[in-house]
C-alpha cells in the first residue's frame, strides 16, 4: 500500500517539474521575441481614432424631410368619359392613334400602362389616379399634364383628411412640350407649401425621396439617388431633359415631387421605364429649374407658354457623317435638316444644309445650346443668325415667332404600305424603296415626284442602324435629289465600303412636316 501512495507521489512530482520547465522554457522565447520586435517598433502616433457614428443620423435624415414634404403633396383623382374617336395625349406631349401599337408601347413603358381612352368602352366612365404638389397657399398646385388631361372632373384629397373629403380642381393652365399642369382648388384656409429648390444644384448620387400615390396608396415615400441628369427618353421632345432616379416610382407617382435632403422639390416625377408596369429602379423627373419656369407662365395672365422659334428642325444628337457630308467640325455649329414653310427661318433665307454657329454673336455648339439661346428671346424681337453655307459664312436677322404658332401636331407616316412596285433591296443598304405615286403622296402627306417612299428596311441592315424605317420618304441621298427609285439606285450603286451616307428624309404629315438626317458610315 505504501508502496503505491510512494509511485502516485513520484508521478506528481515528475508532472509538476515537466509543466514547471515547459512555462520556464515560454517566457524564456516570448522574451526572446519581444526583444526583436522592440528592436523594430512601428510609430502610430499619427493614426486617427476610429469613432461610431450615431447609427440614427441618416433615417433621422429621410424621415424629417418626409415631415416636412408630406404635407403639401395631394392625391389627386380624375373621371373622363371615354370616346373611340378621341386620341389619347402620348407622354412627349404630342397626339397618338389609339391604334398605334407602337404609341402604345411607349406608353406603357413609360408611364406604367396607366392606359387611357380605348382602354374602356364607348361612353364607359373612366378613373385615374395620381399626385400633386401644393406651391401656393392659396390652393395652386403643380402635377403632370397627362394626369389631368381630358378629364371632365378633378378631385383633389389633402394630407391628412379622410379619403372621402375631396376638393374640386380646375385646371389653371397645361403645358404638352414639358407634361406639366397647374391646377388649383379653393380650401377656404392657407395650404401647407413645398418649397422648390435648384435642380441645377444636384449632382448624380445625391440621395433623394419621391413622395406620391402609387397604385394609390397616398402619401407613399420612397428613397433613392439622381441616377443621371439632362436624360432625354424621347428624341422628338426639345424641352423633357429628365433627372433620373432610381427612387422606386409607379403608377400613381405621376404629378408627385421628388425631393432632396433640404425639404426642396428638386422634380416633378413624370415616367417610369418599365417592362412590367411597375418600377425597375428606371424614374425620371421634369427638373424644378423646368418647373418654375412653366409654373410662372402658366399663372400668368395668358395662362400659357411663350416660347420663341424660328422654325427650323436639326438633329437633337450630333451624327459625324452629317457633319462631315456638311463640311461641319465637332461642336460648332447645328445643321438644318428642315425649314418650316413660310416661317422665320425661310423668310431670312436659311436653307436646309445650312449649320447655324452662332445666335446674337454667341456660338452654338449642339442643338441644345441652339434651343435654349432661341427660347429665350421674346417672340417679335429679332436675332442675328451666323451660319455657314458651301464653306462661307453668311449672316441673316430673323424674327422670333412664337412656337405654337408655328408648329401643329404631328403623327406617325409609317403606314402600312404594300411593296407593289418597290425596288429590290438594296444589298450594301438594306431598304427597299418605291416610287411616290400622286396617291400614295397624299397619304403621307409628301408631295408626287419628290422623294421615293421606303418601302421594307432588312433586319439588321444598315439602314436599319441609322434608322431608317417603312413609309419614310427619302428625298436625298448624300446632297443629290431622289425623285424617283431609278434615282435612288443610280446614286446607291455608286456607295462604297467605308464611305459616309447621309439620307434626308420627310417626317410628320401635311404643312408642317419636318425633315431630318439618318446618316452613318458604311460599312
Amino acid at each position: 500500500m505504501n508502496d503505491l501512495a510512494n509511485k502516485l507521489r513520484a508521478h506528481r512530482l515528475a508532472s509538476s517539474l515537466i509543466i514547471f520547465c515547459t512555462l520556464v522554457f515560454g517566457i524564456l522565447i516570448g522574451t526572446i521575441i519581444q526583444k526583436g520586435v522592440k528592436g523594430k517598433e512601428i510609430n502610430s502616433s499619427d493614426a486617427a481614432q476610429l469613432t461610431m457614428p450615431a447609427p440614427q443620423q441618416l433615417s433621422n435624415a429621410f424621415s424629417q424631410v418626409a415631415k416636412n414634404i408630406e404635407p403639401a403633396v395631394v392625391n389627386i383623382n380624375t373621371e373622363s368619359t371615354v370616346h373611340t374617336s378621341r386620341r389619347r395625349r402620348a407622354p412627349n406631349g404630342d397626339n397618338g392613334d389609339n391604334g398605334d401599337d407602337s404609341m402604345q408601347d411607349f406608353f406603357d413603358r413609360f408611364f406604367g400602362g396607366q392606359g387611357g381612352p380605348g382602354a374602356s368602352p364607348e361612353g364607359a366612365r373612366q378613373r385615374s389616379l395620381g399626385s400633386g404638389v401644393i406651391v401656393d397657399p392659396k390652393g395652386y398646385i403643380v402635377t403632370n399634364l397627362h394626369v389631368v388631361d381630358k378629364a371632365d372632373r378633378i378631385q383633389v384629397n389633402l394630407a391628412g383628411d379622410p379619403p372621402t373629403v375631396k376638393y374640386d380642381a380646375k385646371v389653371i393652365g397645361t403645358d404638352s412640350e414639358t407634361d406639366l399642369a397647374v391646377i388649383k382648388i379653393d380650401a377656404h384656409k392657407s395650404l401647407p407649401t413645398a418649397k422648390l429648390g435648384n435642380s441645377d444644384a444636384m449632382q448624380v448620387g445625391d440621395w433623394v425621396l419621391a413622395i406620391g400615390s402609387p397604385f394609390g396608396l397616398d402619401q407613399t415615400v420612397t428613397a433613392g439617388i439622381i441616377s443621371s441628369k439632362g436624360r432625354s427618353i424621347d428624341n422628338s421632345r426639345q424641352f423633357q431633359q429628365f433627372l433620373q432616379t432610381d427612387a422606386a416610382i409607379n403608377p400613381g407617382n405621376s404629378g408627385g415631387p421628388l425631393v432632396n435632403m433640404n425639404s426642396e422639390v428638386i422634380g416633378i416625377n413624370t415616367a417610369i421605364f418599365t417592362e412590367g408596369a411597375g418600377s425597375q429602379g428606371v424614374g425620371f423627373a421634369m427638373p424644378s429649374h423646368t418647373v418654375i419656369d412653366v409654373y410662372n407662365a402658366l399663372v400668368g395672365p395668358e395662362h400659357k407658354v411663350a416660347r420663341g422659334s424660328i422654325g427650323v428642325g436639326f438633329g437633337t444628337f450630333a451624327n459625324p457623317a452629317v457633319e462631315r457630308m456638311y463640311g461641319v467640325k465637332g461642336g460648332q455649329g447645328v445643321t438644318v435638316s428642315s425649314v418650316n414653310p413660310d416661317g422665320p427661318a425661310e423668310k431670312a433665307g436659311i436653307k436646309v444644309g445650312d449649320t447655324i454657329t452662332a445666335v446674337n454673336g454667341q456660338k452654338v455648339t449642339d442643338g441644345n445650346d441652339l434651343v435654349n439661346k432661341i427660347t429665350a428671346e421674346k417672340p417679335g424681337s429679332k436675332v442675328n443668325i451666323a451660319y455657314v453655307r458651301g464653306g462661307k459664312e453668311e449672316h441673316t436677322a430673323v424674327t422670333i415667332e412664337d412656337r405654337t404658332k408655328l408648329y401643329g401636331d404631328r403623327t406617325s407616316n409609317n403606314d402600312d404600305q404594300s411593296d407593289n412596285g418597290a425596288q429590290p433591296a438594296d444589298a450594301k443598304l438594306g431598304v427597299t424603296v418605291r416610287d411616290l405615286t400622286s396617291d400614295l403622296a397624299q397619304r403621307l402627306g409628301a408631295t408626287a415626284g419628290k422623294g421615293v417612299v421606303v418601302a421594307d428596311v432588312k433586319p439588321g441592315s444598315f439602314a436599319e442602324d441609322i434608322g431608317l424605317s417603312k413609309g419614310l420618304v427619302i428625298l436625298e441621298v448624300n446632297r443629290q435629289p431622289v425623285n424617283s427609285a431609278d434615282d435612288f439606285k443610280r446614286i446607291t450603286s455608286q456607295l462604297k465600303s467605308g464611305q459616309d451616307v447621309v439620307f434626308l428624309v420627310n417626317q410628320g404629315r401635311g404643312p408642317n412636316a419636318g425633315t431630318l438626317f439618318l446618316g452613318g458610315t458604311l460599312p
